[in-house]
């Protein structure tokens, strides 16, 4: 177990002295820009709330926003989640409302709960950003189950606190 330890030590160590020398010649990759800060609870399968969690997204398309969520803002926090949240035109055109039901929620009820706030701007670009929000359905993938000490394959799709089944 010392010798993996060790073994994991190292390789830290390099990739942080690499990071540092290759950051003035590193061109942007996939993880740059998850700069819209946004927190949420969720509600998963039990019944239970859990978070809030800390959700940095970032537009990568004009109908896709990807999140990456985290249980806090720590530098070194887990990633727990990813959420995608998709223009309303393309889940209700492309997913089965049975689906839908089981693993989407609408994000303008989420955001009518109360629960949502967007962080880290000012309160009118705030504003802009629920009302984009408002207009896509969210899906979330649980990956690391809270509070165990390594992801176990299962993953869950915690809903918005406010979700509510659509009739279609």
């Amino acid at each position: 177990m010392s010798r993996i330890l060790t073994v994991l030590s190292v390789l830290t160590v390099f990739l942080l002295q690499a990071g540092s020398t290759l950051a003035e010649d590193k061109k942007p990759g996939p993880a740059e820009g998850f700069n819209i800060h946004v927190m949420a609870p969720h509600k998963f399968e039990d019944g239970t709330v859990h978070g809030p969690y800390h959700h940095y997204c970032k537009g990568i398309s004009p109908e896709i926003l990807q999140c990456l969520l985290f249980e806090s803002t720590d530098p070194n926090a887990l990633l727990t989640d990813v959420e995608y949240f998709i223009a309303k035109p393309v889940t209700r055109a492309h997913v089965p409302l049975k689906v839908w039901n089981k693993f989407y929620h609408d994000h303008e009820v989420e955001i009518a709960t109360g629960r949502v706030q967007i962080l880290d701007m000012p309160d009118a670009q705030a504003k802009e950003v629920a009302a984009a929000a408002a207009k896509t359905d969210g899906i979330i993938f649980h990956l690391w189950p809270d509070g165990a000490k390594a992801p176990n394959g299962v993953v869950g799709h915690p809903q918005s606190v406010g979700h509510k089944h659509r009739k279609e």
